[in-house]
Formats: C-alpha cells, sequence, structure tokens
C-alpha cells in the first residue's frame, strides 16, 4: 500500500492534518504521522517505508533519502525548499515539489505588518509616519510579492518593483518596473524583499545595493537571510542611523545589531510568514493533493528538481 508519511519537527495544526489524511485515504493511501520529533533518528526511521513525505522546514538530506528506500516524492508545504537536497533526490529518482502561493498571503500581511512596526517606531511611543503616500518597493515579484502589492495599494501605497523574471506581468498590472536593484532601492521608502536563498540572490543585498537607499528606509526581509550580506548591513546600518531592518528570522551577527544598532531593528522569535490557521491548511492539503496527482496521474507541475 502506499504510504505517506507526514514529518513535521513544526506541527500542522489539528485541522490540517485532518484534511491532509482525508485526501490520502480517499486515494487509498495508509497516513503515518511523524510530529516534533527531537532526534534525526526518529524521522530515518519513519521515512524507511513510505513512499511519499510531507515536510514543513524539516531537512531533507542524503542520509534521509537515502533511508527512505521507497520513497517516489517528497513534498515541502511551503514555498521555500533549500531544506531539501534536491540534486540528490534527482539521483535518486526522487521528486521533489514545494507549494507555492499557498501560504503567500500570510507572508505577504506580515510584511506589511513589519512595515507598520518600523514606521510607527516599534510602537514605542515615539512620533511616527504612515505608509500612505510612501514608495514600497518590490525586491521580487512571486506570489508573495504579488499580494504585497495588493494591499500595499490598498493602503495608498505607490507599489514599484525590480524583478527579472516576472516584469511584463508586473507590468501588465501597471506597477512600474525599475531598471536596477540600485534604482529600486534608491527610490522606496520601504524595501520589501521576496527572492528565494539561491543562485544569483544569496548576498545580494549588499554594501553595493544598500548604499543607494533613500534617508529613513525601512527593509523588511521575510525571505531568506541568505539573501543578505549580513556583514555588509551591519556596516551600512552603523553608518547610517536612518535605516531600519525589520525580518522574521533573525540573522546570524544578531549580537551585533543588540550591542550597535538598537531601536533600529526587530525580529520575531522563529520564522513565522507561514504560521497561521489558514496558510497551515492551504500548503498542507496541496501537499496532499499534489501527491496524489503525481502517484495516479502522473503530474509533476509543481516539481523543482526536473
Amino acid at each position: 500500500m502506499t504510504k505517506v508519511l507526514i514529518a513535521t519537527e513544526k506541527p500542522f495544526a489539528n485541522i490540517a492534518v485532518a484534511q491532509m489524511s482525508e485526501v490520502c485515504k480517499n486515494a487509498g493511501y495508509e497516513v503515518s504521522l511523524l510530529e516534533s520529533y527531537k532526534e534525526k533518528s526518529e524521522l530515518l526511521q519513519a521515512v524507511s517505508d513510505a513512499t511519499a513525505l510531507i515536510i514543513r522546514s524539516d531537512k531533507i538530506d542524503q542520509e534521509v533519502l537515502d533511508a527512505g528506500k521507497r520513497l517516489k516524492i517528497v513534498v515541502r508545504a511551503g514555498a521555500g525548499y533549500d531544506n531539501v537536497d534536491t540534486s540528490y533526490a534527482k539521483e535518486k529518482g526522487v521528486c521533489v515539489m514545494n507549494t507555492p502561493g499557498q501560504n503567500s498571503n500570510a507572508v505577504a500581511e506580515l510584511a506589511i505588518g513589519l512595515a507598520i512596526l518600523g514606521i510607527r517606531e516599534f510602537f514605542s511611543g515615539k512620533a511616527g509616519g504612515e505608509l500612505r503616500g510612501r514608495v514600497l518597493g518590490l525586491h521580487g515579484y512571486g506570489y508573495v510579492a504579488r499580494n504585497v502589492h495588493r494591499i500595499a495599494r490598498a493602503l495608498g501605497m505607490t507599489v514599484k518593483v525590480y524583478t527579472r523574471y516576472s516584469k511584463a506581468q508586473a507590468a501588465s498590472q501597471g506597477i512600474e518596473v525599475a531598471k536596477s536593484l540600485e534604482e529600486l532601492y534608491a527610490v522606496s521608502d520601504v524595501v520589501s524583499i521576496h527572492v528565494p536563498a539561491r543562485g544569483e540572490h544569496i548576498g545580494s543585498v549588499s554594501m553595493e545595493i544598500l548604499s543607494h537607499l533613500k534617508e529613513n528606509a525601512i527593509i523588511v526581509n521575510t525571505a531568506r537571510k541568505e539573501v543578505i550580506n549580513e556583514d555588509d548591513l551591519c556596516e551600512f546600518m552603523a553608518q547610517r542611523t536612518d535605516v531600519k531592518y525589520l525580518s522574521d528570522i533573525a540573522p546570524d551577527c544578531t549580537d551585533t545589531f543588540k550591542e550597535k544598532l538598537e531601536g533600529r531593528y526587530y525580529f520575531t522569535p522563529k520564522k513565522i510568514g507561514a504560521q497561521t490557521a489558514e496558510a497551515n491548511i492551504n500548503a498542507g492539503v496541496a501537499a496532499a493533493e499534489q501527491i496524489v496527482d503525481f502517484i495516479e496521474k502522473g503530474d509533476n507541475t509543481f516539481q523543482v528538481n526536473k
């Protein structure tokens, strides 16, 4: 029998698990649940007889893939998939998918929330500003950024974007497309980062880019910390005492922020962009449905390691 393992260090909501299980069981599959596990050995044992695997931020490396001798598909319930060794999975003949767009509204609302927190001086009692009339610069234009655009327009912001791959779509929606990343950072009151942690994007927010930021700019990062050159960011913010940085993932140089940049940053206790009941359900159910479609119909629409 086809066995679907839902393995999550950070568990799905109960309602999400129930709906995911229903999708799989309706297809005649067995469902196994491994939640809040503490040791990698627990995952290695659980995956040994699984045909399909649904994960969140769980690390799926060579050891896990080797242990999953029957694995045909791994689905990351969410957009980012840098926690999966996609190349080795391809060597093993294992399809890796993500569930793009399913948690995009949750992350977008967080991005706007962080922007509000920054412009209102962290609700410290100091006089802050308003987002209405400000320029929002979208660094990237994927699913999350498109939702940020929707919310920002409702707030009365002017939205500009820099993207290499979605220029036509952005332009078709009436968004001005910057000619360069430097131009985007130079004109934006708030920069919201929405690029994946791979390839050209790794460390792309560097001193060269940051130096173009306008006065009193706010940087919001709900993507990945790896897209930031953290040494450059710390050095730049030490020089530019008007700039704020807010993110739902703390950088490796958090101690430097605490020691030298007090009052100009905020990091959530853990990465929480997709931590809503709605996103939990959407991504989990999409993962289950994609597994069924892959096994029953060979549908690999969302495969990321072709």
